[in-house]
């Protein structure tokens, strides 16, 4: 009997390496593995669905779900996760020496809904008491010019957003003071490239991200994987054939981390840096599944509708596939 044929896109992450090299395969599925990163996959799959399983941001895909668009449905594997203290940028000039001096300032987002800001933003309010009603927000490329947000917004009428001139991009308005900070995922070239007017808003990053997860056990979630719901919903075993290959792929890459006699990792004290990460986090410390991400996941929810990005708060139940809910036990 053939195997199901199913495209992949999907950044190639070391905790994918196996199911990209064929390692792994998920039963009964032949698996196309696309590499690519991951802005060009999810504008081609939310705008034109291309791929039969893909990478998706956590907040595009619960906005379109909160807007009642079906076409996907997501298994728990989070691909991707990062503490996002290091990520909000700071033109050095403005007088920015704490988070509370972001109110009235203007501040750049590559996309408003983009899941990095939406988790800043939410500590900001958490934290330290700083509302998204508080700042002047500012969307457009970082890099690029001309970039536009994949997923239609209608937000709160407090909250003021515009994009930037069609010609300019954030980091070299950040650099030159057109805007005060930004929020973002990828390191701004201006900070790349030493800039004396950008700095971290958080220099010591490391020491406050590590005190965040101590205190709340969140360990942000950025992406998500979904499939097409033709597919799934023709074939429901789908969904936990792939959540099973890539957990097991996974656990190739941490247990990876054991192997000391010589490293597998580019990185000279990865030893080090591990034994540190899991006396925080113990020892699986990027978890999958619903149960070990549920508190991740309801406080995004939470941010997100909080925040307007879905006019409802959405559940852990009606976003990912019920299959993947538990497991069974021998």
């Amino acid at each position: 009997m053939s195997k199901l044929s199913l495209t992949l896109a999907c950044a190639p992450y070391d905790r994918v390496q196996a199911l990209l090299k064929g390692a792994v395969s998920p039963e009964g599925i032949d698996l196309n593995f696309l590499p690519m990163e991951v802005e060009e996959i999810f504008w081609r799959q939310l705008r034109y669905g291309e791929f039969d399983v893909s990478e998706c941001s956590l907040s595009s895909y619960s906005m379109i779900r909160a807007k009642g668009d079906d076409r996907f449905i997501a298994i728990p594997v989070f691909p991707s996760r990062f503490f996002r203290h290091s990520c909000i940028f700071i033109n050095t000039q403005k007088g920015i020496e704490r988070p509370e001096d972001l109110k009235g300032k203007i501040v750049g987002v590559p996309e408003y809904q983009m899941t990095a800001p939406v988790w800043q933003r939410g500590i900001l309010a958490d934290e330290y008491g700083v509302q998204p009603r508080d700042i002047s927000w500012r969307g457009g490329g970082q890099e690029e010019p001309g970039r536009v947000d994949k997923v239609k917004m209608n937000l709160p009428s407090d909250v003021h957003y515009e994009s930037i001139p069609s010609d300019k991009t954030l980091s070299e308005m950040l650099n030159n003071g057109e805007i005060d900070a930004l929020l973002t995922a990828r390191t701004p070239s201006c900070f790349q490239k030493g800039s004396p007017n950008v700095a971290r808003l958080f220099p010591n990053f490391r020491e406050l991200e590590e005190d965040y997860y101590r205190r709340t056990k969140i360990f942000p979630i950025m992406h998500t994987i979904i499939i097409r719901r033709e597919i799934y919903d023709a074939h429901r075993w789908v969904a936990m054939s792939l959540y099973k290959a890539f957990c097991e792929s996974k656990e190739i890459t941490m247990r990876n981390f054991d192997i000391t006699s010589a490293l597998y990792t580019t990185l000279p004290w990865m030893v080090g840096e591990v034994e540190r990460t899991r006396r925080v986090m113990g020892n699986d410390f990027w978890p999958y599944g619903i149960e070990p991400n549920r508190k991740t996941l309801e406080t995004f929810f939470r941010y997100h509708y909080e925040q307007g990005l879905s006019k409802r708060k959405m559940t852990i139940e009606e976003l990912f596939a019920p299959e993947t809910m538990d497991e069974f036990k021998i």
